[in-house]
């Protein structure tokens, strides 16, 4: 004989349906089953405890600390602490690539400084190819130092190497972008240093462009040296990854000041004299 499976129908008729009975013969129920079964009322008078006394805690017990648990040793843990791991650090291009999502459109903005390099840049390298191999109708280097001599300069050959390193030199990094705030720093050390010499030599001030002795010219070149300085070159540059490129900081005005200084110190220890005679109080 075999054992009837429980999923066979009742031999006296179909399966009684219905919650299952319990022991005592009345059905099984939960409150859950019918919406309108009443669900036991809280007591809200109970007393709930609210201080360490209540729950039976010590309060001189101290609560332990995760280095605590550390420190005790052993591998029996009385607490459990979930440790999270460490964030991951961030890469530079990752950190670039944030800031560049956090900073506004720039529109044109790197277009137009590249253009401002493109400008000032081969302004110089004209100037420099003129005095370091004589192009572009230039006086080449033995004119440059007898120009140098002549115009009241000590050191003719040092002044003429510097004059041309500021200008070659600088010009070409100012183009490339590269190492920008010392390219455009040497560039306006080299032009302020020029604007004292021209404004030295008459008395008054020489802001025309008429005259070998004007400054118009000299002084707008300085002014966009000045500006690169302090916006940066741009993206379109090869300093494009750097912060100074975007967004100078105050190490912009570290760069001007070593510039004017240079300039200042160049103009007295190779020239000398007051090239601000014959303006307001220099008299």
């Amino acid at each position: 004989m075999t054992d009837k499976s429980n999923d066979t129908p009742h031999a006296d008729g179909p399966a009684p349906t219905g919650p299952p009975a319990s022991s005592s013969g009345r059905p099984v129920t939960s409150p859950y089953d019918s919406p309108t079964t009443q669900m036991p009322k809280p007591d809200l008078h109970k007393d709930i405890p609210r201080t360490d006394e209540d729950l039976g805690l010590d309060p001189g017990d101290e609560v332990p600390t995760a280095s605590a648990a550390q420190a005790s040793g052993g591998g029996d843990d009385s607490y459990g602490y979930a440790s999270i791991p460490p964030a991951a650090a961030a890469t530079a291009g990752t950190v670039r690539l944030q800031r560049r999502n956090r900073e506004p459109r720039r529109g044109t903005l790197d277009l137009g400084l590249f253009v401002l390099r493109l400008v000032v840049g081969y302004t110089f390298i004209y100037h420099g190819l003129q005095k370091l191999t004589g192009w572009f109708h230039g006086p080449g280097l033995d004119g440059t130092k007898a120009m140098m001599e002549n115009g009241g300069w000590d050191y003719p050959s040092l002044s003429t190497a510097l004059v041309i390193a500021g200008e070659l030199g600088g010009g070409i990094l100012l183009v490339l972008g590269l190492a920008t705030p010392l390219a455009a720093g040497a560039v306006l050390a080299t032009i302020l240093t020029a604007w004292m010499w021209k404004q030295g030599m008459i008395a008054g001030f020489q802001y025309n462009a008429g005259t070998p002795t004007g400054v118009e010219l000299d002084s707008i070149l300085a002014g966009a040296a000045l500006a690169i300085i302090l916006t940066g070159p741009g993206r379109w540059s090869f300093d494009r990854a750097r912060g100074w490129a975007t967004r100078p900081a105050y190490g912009s005005f570290t760069v001007v000041l070593l510039a004017i200084a240079a300039a200042i110190a160049s103009y007295l220890f190779l020239h000398g004299g007051n090239p601000l005679t014959g303006i307001g109080p220099f008299n």
